[in-house]
């Protein structure tokens, strides 16, 4: 479909990418990965032609159509209808639905043989374009990433720009070219809006090449897996899991590889320095000689991890609890938030606050920050010292400081040897620690505002999307720091790489109240599901419920009329109100064990959790049969 040849791209005298090659097939599902500043976003603008390569080609079949997805089109604004901008993928359609209306505007006027077939042909060819399901789909991709059916009408640029770039994402998939570009499609997409684009993905029909640092996305989308490291393109036959596994063995095929030649390189040098002297080894030093000019050496392997190896510390220890918040309620005119709910922060929490956005969640970290006005009590714990991260404070740091002073100015004690060790671990080593705030990129000043706030000396963190801008390899620092923080802390996020590693609860709006699950998200993601499948069973067991006994209403209405009731129907009535009595009892129980399966004590103990659950299970089990019995038996009355 795509090939990639020998590409060369340089910027300011540095390969960004220097014989490089890479092959894209029909129905592949590449990720690209790397480290920030690799060229992963540069080759997807090669591709479609919007940068120019130094050297080499791209070719493609003359079939292949591109559709690319890129950060440049959060500008992007339009008068039109979100709708009307996402059915803009079909053009065709479209203009044949124009040529449409103005062939019947025409009829009204002059009514014309010729006119009718050439209206005739223009509707078949509509059809088969799908015109008259284009709105049903735009409108259905809209609402999956996150849309409400009321919002379909408002104009694109009432919205945000993370909200635009979702609709140029709807408008894309819609388009379904053949080979699909997308550049951190996540940093704008709730959990829901991701699992959707997930799963849309894995069934789509063409070619995909998207670059991600979110790894359970990638591990749910891909099927191959291209580094791009040292100016090239390593490819990987797997997904994102399959990449680590496999890039540990090269490795470590490499590293042997290449201490055994630092060994024979040593042998040698040793012998050629022994006998360069000696006349009667002239030969035999000279051949030594050659053969070290001429060795293919094997380069040494680059580690691309960092591990963080400074301890977090601060001067005052909190109270047993951190903040308390009691009938709290929060509104924006009429779009309620919160309404008298009530959570508790405690020492050592570590919380994700997860979910789809609109449900408040930054609204409620800045509710605990105690920056945004509420209804109710919020009561701050003791020696409570508070540290908040926000995207909007990079927009803060000094573009004309240098990293190194930026940490200076948060306060602590810290020496400056300590600091660049801090720097250290965020990837800044070296000199880089004096480079100025304003030449950096938005990942690294990310890196620097992370870097202040862990530093503070603040025992309660309050960290709203942290994840947004970084790579992986930063990511995993941010895990290890906060692996190794003592305090507490209230963390905002849709990577769930990220939350499965740095979570001990789980927090939720859900009916306008502060729901917890006090486990890992691993945990949580296995008790959410299995409870909507459990709704989702009662709904339709109530369902049918309904429909049988609305059925049966007017046959109980005739019945009450006719008194020749005969004994047949006298003992099928009686089994009936047995039946029903039965199932009464039912439901009570099943109400019961609701109760019990809503107790953070029985959810937060998985054997008790599994007895319970099983108890339920067995129940609904015998409910449904009582129901299908009763239905059975009603019908049976009917006839009698």
């Amino acid at each position: 479909m795509l090939s990639i040849n020998d590409l060369s791209y340089y910027i300011g005298g540095r390969p960004i990418y220097e014989n490089a090659n890479l092959h894209i097939k029909p129905k592949d599902k590449i990720g690209l990965i790397g480290l920030n500043g690799t060229g992963k976003s540069t080759l997807l603008k090669i591709i479609v032609g919007d940068l120019k390569p130094d050297g080499g080609e791209i070719q493609k079949s003359n079939d292949c159509t591109i559709g690319f997805l890129n950060q440049d089109l959060l500008s992007y604004q339009s008068e039109n209808s979100i709708l009307e901008v996402a059915m803009e993928a079909f053009e065709e359609a479209l203009h044949v639905k124009n040529q449409i209306d103005k062939v019947l505007k025409e009829m009204e006027l002059d009514y014309q043989d010729s006119q009718i077939e050439k209206l005739a042909k223009l509707q078949e060819r509509f059809e088969a374009l799908d015109g008259y399901t284009m709105e049903a789909k735009a409108g259905e991709i809209l609402e999956g990433i996150g849309f409400t059916t009321e919002e379909l009408s408002r104009p694109l640029k009432t919205f945000s720009g993370g909200w635009r770039m979702r609709v140029m994402l709807a408008k894309l998939l819609l388009e379904k070219p053949s080979l699909l570009l997308l550049d951190e499609p996540t940093n704008h997409l709730d959990l829901p809006s991701i699992q959707w684009v997930e799963n849309y993905l894995r069934n789509y029909e063409g070619s995909v090449v998207v670059v991600s640092h979110d790894r359970r996305f990638l591990d749910a989308t891909i099927n191959k897996t291209v580094e791009v490291t040292n100016s090239q393109l390593v490819y990987y036959p797997g997904n994102y899991s399959f990449y680590l596994e496999e890039k540990d063995q090269r490795n470590e095929i490499q590293r042997n590889a290449y201490e055994n030649q630092q060994q024979k390189i040593k042998q040698t040098e040793k012998f050629i320095e022994r006998f360069r002297a000696k006349a009667t080894k002239a030969r035999q030093v000279q051949s030594k000689a050659k053969m070290l000019d001429k060795m293919d050496k094997v380069d040494d392997v680059v580690e691309t991890t960092a591990a963080v190896n400074f301890k977090f510390k601060f001067n005052q220890q909190p109270g047993r609890h951190i903040m308390q918040l009691e009938n709290v309620s929060k509104a924006y005119g009429d779009l309620k938030i919160l309404q008298n709910t009530h959570a508790i922060i405690e020492r050592g929490d570590k919380i994700a606050l997860i979910g789809a956005n609109g449900k408040g969640k930054s609204t409620l970290l800045r509710i605990i920050a105690g920056t945004e006005q509420v209804e109710g009590k919020r009561q701050e714990g003791y020696n409570v010292i508070r540290a908040f991260f926000a995207q909007h404070q990079l927009e803060s740091l000094d573009l004309e400081n240098e990293i190194i002073q930026e940490l200076v100015q948060a306060g602590t004690d810290k020496s400056e040897m300590e600091l660049r060790g801090v720097l250290g671990c965020f990837l800044f080593s070296g000199d880089e620690a004096f480079k100025k705030i304003k030449v950096l990129s938005g990942g690294e000043k990310s890196r620097v505002a992370l870097a202040k706030t862990l530093i503070s000396e603040a025992n309660f963190l309050l960290l709203d999307e942290p994840t947004n801008h970084l790579d992986m390899l930063s990511v995993n620092i941010l895990v290890q720091a906060l692996d190794q923080y003592m305090g507490s802390y209230v963390i905002v996020s849709h990577d769930r790489h990220f939350v499965s590693q740095v979570a001990n609860k789980i927090w939720y709006i859900e009916d306008l109240e502060i729901k917890e699950y006090p486990g890992t998200y691993d945990e949580f993601e296995l008790w959410y599901s299995e409870r909507e499948k459990r709704l989702a069973k009662e709904k339709t067991a109530d369902n049918n419920m309904a429909a049988a006994k609305k059925k049966a209403e007017p046959i109980k209405q005739e019945k009450k009329v006719n008194n020749n009731i005969n004994g047949e129907t006298k003992a099928l009535q009686n089994e009936l109100k047995s039946l029903e009595e039965s199932i009464a009892q039912m439901e009570k129980k099943k109400k019961q064990l609701e109760a019990e399966l809503a107790k953070p004590e029985i959810f937060g103990n998985f054997e008790k959790l599994a007895e319970v659950n099983g108890q339920f299970e067995e129940l609904q089990q015998k409910l449904s049969k009582s129901n299908k019995e009763w239905e059975a038996l009603f019908l049976k009355l009917e006839e009698a």
